[in-house]
């Protein structure tokens, strides 16, 4: 008897204690779930992280590419599984709300602690509806409209469940060779910076709870944009003092206008890559700038610093990228399989650990998830988002600011363009024609080429009684000469031959570097047989980068440098070659004459033998003009604008007083039109020596016929620092000039001194 009484209690305990697991891991889930609205996000992560075991936290640690893309070169086919048993803290390329709304469920009912995850994909330029890659885009010179393009291509992200973009990439280039340029911004500091603020405001927006909103992802950080020779995840190697001036500011700037993630980059700083870069990491970012959000790595670069030779193994590899400040690894597996056996080793501290968890679950807290692990996964927005109307507009409009008119010379009489309406045959000669893919350009995340509008179908839309003639006349690559006899043959059927000349969408972007970056493949060859027929002929440059065209300047009367304009971009070049939008974009990359003389950009420094034609031993090429083909800033208007009578409020100012810049711009022309005025400033004496045009100001304004309007900058003493020889941050009093006009190579000037 008294032992069936003991047996009795011993089940009795057994199953009390199996009921406080039980509820207690239910009321974990509870919690996470549902935080108290008056717990701060602090208290709410420390009261999380007590319950986790050191498994669960090194699993929050760990982002995995599902297969909804591929954006690098591996795959873990046993993600899900990862996720099931809570080792995974985001998942990137998962696609769709009932993909991810399965792979979110797995997260938050499948595992002990029901941690919600972070779903990334790279909306460079769009989600669904693709706008103009950013290095076109920034060449519209319109912040708000910059804003307005982010905010949408959020909104259509976050509609089909992602709530993290790997955006925006702030890597200052002035290499054209280099692929990722058209994933930037150009070449300038001062604009790069305004951008950054602006397509971070535009992702993230006023309320980081709101299902419309998406993290913002700064990258790569950092000098990505400067490896050498151009070439893709080589090396960078620079001064402290160009990295501060030059390729550091758009990061800070973005990091101040609040961005929440920061994505490590390939390659080396000052010796030391970037993924295990305490100084980069730790000391900029996060005690200079005071950095609050996580830091995740590009794709398997953990791993990669064992190619860099600056790791020997894995388990060294994560060690110093742990210690560096890095957060999260994108794909290499590494701290999954080594930072358990590291911490039980006493080679990794915990709490190395614990900080990166924290940075992480923040994060979530920020968004939402614990509140509504689902609030992103609603198929219902995601049907009424995807390609919606005002969405399109918007990437129309968008496309239409980014196109830049580089010639337009008289022919016949008159312009060539715009296009009259009137004319019975046209033809569209190239591999732009009638393609839809490429037009999509370089990243182009989940782009649909069946709904991209191309070039034939944007013309015949916009000119419904028009005759348009097609050849294909050459492909991207290779030395296939055939088509070039029905080219010519269209060409001379028709009153006006359109070329459409570029690159495919895979000769930019990642991993797509080019020693030579004239027209890939027989294209300059096409254009110059097509130029023997006499036509009147209008060059588009169909691109991401830049293009050499020192030939094709030289032979066709008309060139317009469309990019690659996205879904609309076929509706949007008709628009602009008949009329019915005056071209406004200005170049934020210089075009080189060619290769020879990248690296390329308008602010370089004098030199002790500043270029002087008369005297042989001054700066300069023997075969071709310092001078690039196309300036930073240019770019033509179908009407035309006169600046004068530059005035400065004064003369002398001290470092407490703002100086007052005025031009006149008049528009006198036909037609109504937009300008970018730009304002530059040239320190004349430093004591380092500072380059010969610095860009510190610009406005975006519309003229009709006739009209004049007085411009206004105001430049302060902020305006005019930089890093001195004892690097510090300061405005040295003396002899500035300052600048205006309507690009960086043709401007009004003056002088004013600051004075101590």
């Amino acid at each position: 008897m008294v032992r069936i009484i003991w047996q009795n209690r011993i089940l009795s305990l057994i199953l009390f204690i199996v009921l406080i697991i039980f509820f207690s891991c239910q009321s974990d889930k509870k919690l996470l779930n549902n935080p108290s609205s008056q717990k701060p996000e602090t208290e709410f992560v420390n009261n999380l992280m007590e319950r986790m075991t050191l498994e669960e936290k090194i699993g929050q640690l760990n982002l995995y590419t599902a297969g909804g893309d591929v954006t690098g070169p591996t795959m873990n086919g046993n993600y899900i599984a990862k996720v099931k048993a809570g080792r995974v803290g985001a998942v990137f390329n998962a696609l769709s709300v009932s993909f991810n709304k399965e792979l979110q469920r797995m997260a938050v009912e499948e595992t002990r602690l029901g941690i919600p995850l972070l779903f990334g994909y790279d909306v460079i330029h769009g989600y669904r509806t693709i706008f103009p890659i950013p290095l076109a885009e920034s060449c519209s010179w319109n912040l708000e409209l910059m804003e307005k393009t982010a905010a949408l291509a959020a909104e259509e992200a976050a509609s089909a469940g992602i709530n993290w973009t790997f955006s925006p990439m702030l890597d200052i280039s002035r290499d054209p060779r280099w692929g990722r340029v058209a994933e930037g911004s150009g070449e300038d500091p001062f604009l790069c910076s305004m951008i950054a603020r602006t397509r971070v405001k535009g992702y993230q927006g006023e309320d980081p709870e709101s299902p419309q909103t998406i993290l913002a992802c700064v990258k790569h950080f950092a000098a990505y944009g400067a490896p050498v020779a151009g070439r893709d995840y080589a090396t960078v190697d620079m001064s402290e003092r160009m990295f501060r001036d030059v390729y550091l500011p758009p990061y800070q700037a973005a990091i101040e206008a609040g961005a929440s993630t920061v994505m490590t980059a390939f390659n080396e700083f000052d010796g030391v890559p970037a993924t295990a870069n305490s100084y980069l990491l730790d000391s900029i970012l996060r005690k200079e700038w005071g950095f609050d959000g996580f830091v995740v790595t590009d794709f398997n670069s953990i791993k990669e610093l064992n190619n860099h030779g600056f790791s020997e193994n894995d388990e060294m590899a994560a060690i110093l990228s742990l210690n560096a400040g890095v957060d999260m690894d994108m794909q290499s597996d590494i701290y999954a399989a080594n930072l358990m056996n590291l911490v039980k080793s006493n080679r990794i501290e915990e709490k190395k650990i614990d900080e990166a968890v924290r940075r992480i679950l923040i994060m979530k807290y920020r968004l939402g998830l614990f509140r509504d692990p689902y609030l992103y996964l609603d198929e219902e927005r995601e049907k009424a988002t995807i390609y919606s109307n005002k969405i399109l507009n918007h990437a129309l409009a968008s496309a239409l600011e980014s196109i830049v008119l580089l010639r337009n010379e008289n022919y016949g009489g008159g312009k060539i363009l715009p296009l009259s309406k009137g004319i019975k045959n046209l033809a569209i000669i190239g591999p732009m024609g009638k393609n839809k893919l490429d037009m999509l350009g370089c990243w182009h995340a989940a782009g649909d080429e069946r709904k991209v509008t191309n070039l034939f179908e944007g013309i015949q839309e916009q000119v419904s009684q028009l005759n348009i003639l097609y050849s294909l006349g050459c492909d991207f690559e290779g030395e296939d000469i055939s088509g070039f006899s029905h080219a010519v043959k269209t060409a001379q059927q028709a009153d006006v031959v359109i070329l459409a000349m570029g690159e495919n969408d895979a000769q930019n972007g990642e991993a797509a570097s080019r020693s030579q970056i004239g027209f890939p493949g027989v294209q300059s060859r096409l254009i110059a047989e097509i130029r023997k027929t006499g036509k009147p002929t209008v060059l588009l440059v169909m691109a991401g980068r830049p293009i050499i065209l020192n030939d094709e300047e030289q032979q066709i009367p008309a060139i317009i440098n469309t990019w690659h304009l996205g879904t609309q971009g076929g509706r949007a070049i008709a628009q602009v070659l008949f009329g019915d939008y005056n071209p406004s974009g200005k170049l934020t990359m210089t075009i080189p004459r060619n290769e020879g003389q990248i690296p390329v950009f308008y602010s370089q420094k004098n030199t002790g033998r500043p270029y002087n034609p008369k005297d042989r031993f001054t700066t300069k090429y023997l075969d071709i003009p310092n001078e690039p083909l196309f300036p930073f800033g240019f770019g033509l208007s179908y009407t035309q604008f006169d600046y004068s009578s530059l005035q400065l409020s004064d003369s002398i100012i001290s470092p407490q007083e703002e100086l007052v810049v005025k031009v006149m711009v008049r528009n006198s022309g036909k037609i109504s039109g937009e300008e970018v005025v730009q304002l530059y400033v040239r320190d004349l004496v430093g004591s380092v020596t500072r380059p010969i045009k610095e860009l510190k100001g610009f406005r975006k304004i519309l003229l009709e016929p006739g009209e004049i309007r007085w411009v206004s900058f105001t430049l302060k003493s902020d305006d005019l620092r930089f890093y001195n020889r004892e690097m510090k941050f300061v405005a040295e009093p003396g002899a500035f000039m300052v600048y205006a006009g309507t690009n960086s190579a043709e401007c009004l000037s003056a002088k004013f001194n600051l004075i101590p």
